[in-house]
């Protein structure tokens, strides 16, 4: 045995004993809500745990009955008929409702319920509908009748009532009686059981852990062109694209396999040996010779962490090659001793540097060619390029909701030396995927909206990681430049930005988990009558899982499924549905989205004519920016489609004509992203630019003077690294309590106030100086 085995075995068995201690001590112990079972700012003397694992022998978790829906019962007449009153008598309804509530008030059968699983809220709801039915019904079944008038005469103790109410309860809580099955079916602590055929093979998994710019994917790809088979797992369709051309180039046959594209090299479409594919799509039944899974921290992703834990657990592959930050190594190799199987680590430095200048940009006069400058929101990518080409200057744009065609043809015409587009507005969606030449990343903000774990929009300081992504895409090995810069726009930004760049990635800690078409089958068999989000929701809030794991955010789904939730469809088309990786920000895609599921449930299929019906196509190219953001949205569309298809192909049959009019609508958004200045002029042709000193304004050109009311979000987020402190404004937005957006408002709400203020006194001031003069008249005459 190895040293470093031996020394990382004694640091685990180290921490097992800390964990016991921690358990003995839990009140010592403050762990987070939710499924990130961390400990967050230990009380002093208090014994720290980094996790708290579960066992099989744990006690079982304790429902959210608030999830729990009623069964509304049917009111049939009972098969016995009227037996009970003909061999008792009637029951007096106001007897019976004493009765009924003397039961309700006592302790004992409050107890005895819980037993059975219903706590206070399930027993009063179920003592209420218990109530209703016994005093509503015009016949009992004969058994409750004879119990009931018993009670009513003094012949039987009003504790006899208690088999008849659980009975009615288990009819209206039907998951009461299959609690236990509920149990065994989310109990998610072992998830690396769920793939048999991984397990029965003893696969070796090489980690490539380095920096972005590191040549860490560019080994494991070659291994992976070596070998016979394999597959590539990427986070993004362009990635995927880059990896099945790389592969054909080299006389290599490679698939392609995304959520909505399916390219087989073969012409009679058999299989190729090597496939790329997004990491979603990947096969978890097919051997390979190598696995290559990439930007393997992703696999703390909130939404879809579960991609990345299910490739890695689940990948049929001798070998499995996972490329990702070094932050990741210790979490990986921890999750393999699950399986059983080490983890042999390459690490990788940085093929070229790159420096964080001491200076900001602070003008847009001062960029340079090879400049990039990355905004976190789409107004300010508007905004930025449209006073950079008022000064002159041609530069390219690229955001997530571009077509992937138009992303390529932007980066290409920022890449090629021949071209006069010099300059490069982004988000961050440049962090992977793309390859440019980018010689000086510049910050416009290091504020970023993010969604936290309550499915709250926050602003929030970019973390290491994500700092580190971005400016790692200045002076790539690739590109004509061999050094990269990063700095920021505005120049309280930089020190933030330093701060930020000083300290080290934090490590992983947990992977992402999913319940799978299956295993919500399997709920909708014991609860037949629940919706598809009921179902869900209840199968979270009855999971179990290991320290190592955590559950990934099903707000979309269940939006998904609230949404269709009227129209008739099966469980599983219904889950597929719910599955559509969609925008639901855009109403044209959510609409579509409704009309595709109302379609496909009333088995008609949805042609070519239908979808072009639907989108009004041919569509004309985009007259300002609102066009710009329908024809993105019709892409969606389109996409939906095609990912549709994919898995129903008898419902969504036009495949090829919708893919050729997909390529013509990228075509026209490209030529929308390179007028998209003019765009921006007939959107809003009265803005100004608040980057320009006061004492310039009078100074500049129309053009310039044109270019930034779309600005005020850039400066409100600016303001939140330079002021930090200095306001309670800027420690609510900081906070996440407040947006930009809403203390805008709240400012423009205030100067009206206070000019209304001001006109009413300048009124009244102007009232009494008339008064005044009035009075001195009289006086003088």
């Amino acid at each position: 045995m190895s040293v470093n085995r031996t020394l990382y075995l004694f640091s685990r068995l180290q921490r097992h004993f800390n964990t016991r201690t921690a358990h003995i001590t839990a009140g010592s112990c403050r762990v987070l809500s939710g499924s990130r079972l961390l400990l967050q700012h230990p009380l002093p003397g208090s014994v720290v745990c980094c996790r708290v694992v579960s066992s099989n022998s744990s006690p079982p978790k304790t429902p959210d009955t608030s999830l729990f829906v009623p069964v509304s019962l049917k009111t049939d007449v009972p098969a016995d008929g009227t037996v009970g009153a003909e061999l008792t008598q009637p029951l007096d309804k106001n007897e019976l409702l004493k009765v009924l509530n003397k039961f309700y008030k006592r302790k004992e059968m409050q107890k005895l319920a819980a037993d059975q699983g219903l706590d206070a809220r399930l027993f009063h709801q179920a003592f209420i509908s218990f109530r209703k039915y016994v005093l509503e019904m015009t016949s009992l079944p004969a058994d409750l009748h004879i119990i009931l008038s018993d009670i009513c005469r003094n012949a039987g103790h009003i504790d006899d009532i208690y088999p008849y109410f659980m009975r009615h309860a288990k009819q209206i809580f039907p998951m009461l009686d299959c609690m236990d099955d509920l149990r065994k079916i989310s109990d998610l602590r072992v998830p690396a059981n769920w793939y048999p055929e991984a397990r029965a093979i003893q696969r070796k998994v090489v980690f490539h852990a380095g920096p972005t710019n590191s040549g860490k994917t560019y080994h494991a790809i070659q291994r992976y062109l070596a070998a016979k088979s394999g597959v590539y797992c990427g986070p993004l369709k362009l990635l995927a694209h880059e990896i099945f051309e790389k592969s054909n180039s080299a006389g290599i046959p490679c698939d392609l396999v995304t959520g909505e594209e399916r390219i087989f090299v073969d012409p009679e479409g058999r299989a190729a040996g090597h496939v790329a594919c997004t990491i979603e799509m990947c096969s978890v039944n097919t051997p390979y010779e190598v696995a290559v899974i990439d930007e393997i921290q992703m696999i703390r992703d909130p939404s879809r962490g579960w991609a990345w834990t299910r490739a890695l657990l689940g990948l049929c592959a001798e070998e499995i090659h996972v490329c990702g930050e070094a932050a990741a190594v210790d979490f990986i190799r921890e999750l393999m001793y699950t399986t059983g199987e080490e983890v042999e680590v390459h690490t990788y430095q940085r093929l070229t540097p790159f420096s964080v200048l001491d200076h900001a940009v602070e003008s847009l006069d001062n960029l340079r060619p090879g400049d990039c400058i990355v905004c976190f929101s789409k107004i300010d990518i508007y905004s930025l390029s449209r006073q950079i080409e008022a000064r002159g200057l041609e530069c390219a744009v690229i955001y997530g909701s571009l077509p992937p065609g138009t992303k390529l043809s932007q980066a290409k015409k920022f890449n090629d030396p021949g071209d006069s587009c010099k300059i490069l507005v982004a988000t961050d969606a440049i962090g992977m995927g793309l390859n440019l030449s980018i010689k000086r990343i510049i910050f416009n903000s290091l504020v970023k909206p993010n969604v936290n774990e309550k499915g709250e929009k926050q602003m929030e300081t970019i973390s290491t990681s994500q700092a580190l992504q971005i400016a790692g895409r200045a002076g790539r090995f690739s590109s004509i430049f061999k050094e990269g810069e990063v700095t920021t726009m505005h120049r309280d930004d930089l020190p933030v930005l330093k701060e930020i760049l000083s300290h080290s990635v934090d490590p992983i800690e947990t992977a992402g988990l999913h319940p799978t078409a299956e295993q919500i089958e399997m709920f909708a068999y014991q609860l037949p009558d629940a919706t598809l989000s009921n179902l869900v929701d209840i199968f979270v809030s009855l999971s179990q899982v290991d320290g190592l794991y955590f559950f990934c955010n099903i707000d979309d789904f269940k939006f998904l499924a609230d949404m269709i939730q009227h129209i008739p469809l099966n469980l599983r088309s219904r889950y597929v549905f719910c599955t559509a990786p969609i925008n639901k920000k855009q109403p044209f895609v959510c609409t579509s989205f409704l009309k595709f599921a109302r379609q496909f449930s009333r088995d008609e299929p949805l042609t070519f004519d239908w979808v072009c019906r639907h989108i009004s196509w041919p569509l004309a190219a985009p007259r300002n920016i609102k066009d710009l953001v329908h024809l993105e949205a019709v892409h969606d569309v389109l996409d939906l489609y095609l990912w549709l298809s994919y898995r129903f192909m008898d419902m969504f049959p036009d495949t090829a004509m919708i893919r050729e009019i997909q390529r013509e609508l990228d075509d026209i958004i490209q030529q929308g992203v390179q007028n998209i200045t003019r765009l921006i002029r007939a959107t809003n042709p009265n803005i100004t630019d608040p980057l320009q000193p006061q004492s310039n304004l009078s100074e500049r050109t129309d053009a310039e003077a044109d270019s930034s009311a779309l600005l005020s979000r850039t400066r409100s987020q600016r303001s939140l690294a330079g002021m930090m402190e200095k306001s309670l404004a800027s420690r609510l937005v900081r906070d996440g309590l407040l947006t930009p957006d809403l203390l805008k408002q709240l400012q423009r709400e205030w100067s009206k106030s206070q000019r209304q203020e001001g006109g009413s006194q300048s009124a009244l001031t102007a009232d009494l100086n008339n008064k005044s003069i009035k009075g001195k008249r009289k006086k003088k005459k």
